[in-house]
């Protein structure tokens, strides 16, 4: 692996190190700031609007790299990330947490460039290896940011946040000096429309099934992602401390699935079987949890949900191939878009479900995202008799 590639991926264990920091207590910090016990719809929002932003400009973001590089794409979005964090610290009123929130999601294509950056710089027959790998990096900057944020949020509710933004300053000063650029920057217009990108990938028939279970696969995984810190607190009375353990151990099991099981399954029994193994596991581990009525079970599960994550670096892969090497930062930026709309039309969505079912049946959206995996079947499988045809 080169010195690129360690760069890109030590960035994106810092990043995720930061989001985990300020996991475990962004539910307190709005309750506290919003002078209100009852989250509700702003809880979803919140989320929802750095998706919102995600959504209108990771493809512009993604399009500029392939214009410009990625390495300046890259430093803007730590730069944006780290005033975010120290906006949210310092923020008297849920107004400016939302502003922060939106700066965020307008420079956050850290892991759009990089899987950009890895496309530029791996082969296609190891490029599922390789973007397991990133997600791996992902779940090793959970591993340890969650706990350090539920220790700190138990001393002060802010002190995560101001972690999180040294953090980004450390990431962009090593960036800055390590990083090197991937490719020479090409004349490719910049589309300021966000659709324009999208309607580009939609022109390429093979894409078209792989992305709606790509959309699919994102929008189950906001289930988890919007619920589990409430469903935690409320179903099995957890701390915020025990809430940070759970997300790291929720990391360590990601960081192992993403390196040591999505490539050596994809290059041994193919996509289809990986997709549908990472689907299937998944599913039960969401119907599991839905059920569950001891919080050590929801530990338990933590393997078959990481197990679960592996389809994502298998679809990432096939579209990455399917596209030629000047236009991998417009895909990236798509499929990042693609993320983002899930989060956008999910936690609202979901956490709304969650308070409306919590006192009869808080499974209820666990259950409802196992549903959902039923939706991406029809696709999935066109796509393989497609495959066998050709």
């Amino acid at each position: 692996m080169n010195k690129g590639l360690y760069a890109v991926m030590g960035s994106v264990v810092i990043s995720a190190a930061g989001i985990g920091l300020t996991m475990p207590i962004v539910p307190q910090l709005m309750r506290d700031v919003g002078h209100t016990a009852e989250l509700g719809w702003r809880f979803g929002a919140f989320t929802g609007l750095y998706a919102l932003m995600q959504f209108i400009f990771s493809p512009i973001l993604g399009a500029l790299s392939d214009r410009i590089g990625r390495r300046p794409v890259l430093l803007m979005s730590l730069a944006g990330s780290m005033i975010d964090y120290v906006l949210l610290a310092l923020a008297p009123s849920l107004s400016l947490l939302f502003l922060g929130r939106a700066i965020a999601g307008i420079t956050g294509a850290s892991l759009a460039v990089a899987s950009a950056y890895i496309a530029d710089v791996t082969p296609e027959n190891q490029r599922s290896r390789r973007f397991g790998q990133l997600n791996a990096c992902f779940g090793v900057g959970f591993i340890i940011g969650p706990v350090i944020g539920g220790l700190l949020g138990e001393y002060w509710v802010r002190a995560p946040f101001l972690a999180a933004a040294l953090l980004d300053a450390l990431n962009l000063v090593v960036a800055f000096f390590v990083m090197r650029e991937s490719r020479t920057p090409q004349a490719v217009p910049v589309p300021l429309n966000p659709l324009a990108p999208l309607r580009w990938a939609l022109s390429f028939p093979v894409l078209l099934p792989l992305m709606v279970v790509y959309f699919v696969l994102a929008l189950v995984g906001e289930v988890a992602g919007t619920v589990w810190v409430m469903y935690g607190e409320d179903k099995f009375a957890w701390s915020s401390l025990t809430i940070g353990i759970s997300l790291a151990g929720f990391g360590v099991f990601h960081a192992v699935a993403q390196a040591f099981v999505a490539g050596p399954l994809s290059e041994r029994y193919g996509e289809r079987r990986t997709l549908l193994i990472g689907i299937t596991a998944d599913a039960l581990a969401y119907a599991a949890i839905a059920w569950a009525t001891e919080g050590w079970v929801a530990f338990l599960l933590l393997p078959v949900f990481c197990v679960g994550g592996i389809g994502a670096p298998v679809l990432q892969s096939l579209m990455s191939a399917g596209t030629d090497a000047e236009q991998q930062g417009r895909l990236q930026g798509v499929l990042a878009s693609i993320a983002s709309l899930a989060t956008i039309i999910g936690p609202v969505g979901i956490s709304t479900l969650y308070f409306m079912s919590r006192s009869t049946f808080p499974g209820a959206v666990w259950l409802g995202g196992a549903a959902l995996y039923l939706f991406s079947m029809p696709f999935l499988l066109g796509r393989v008799r497609r495959n066998a045809q050709a």
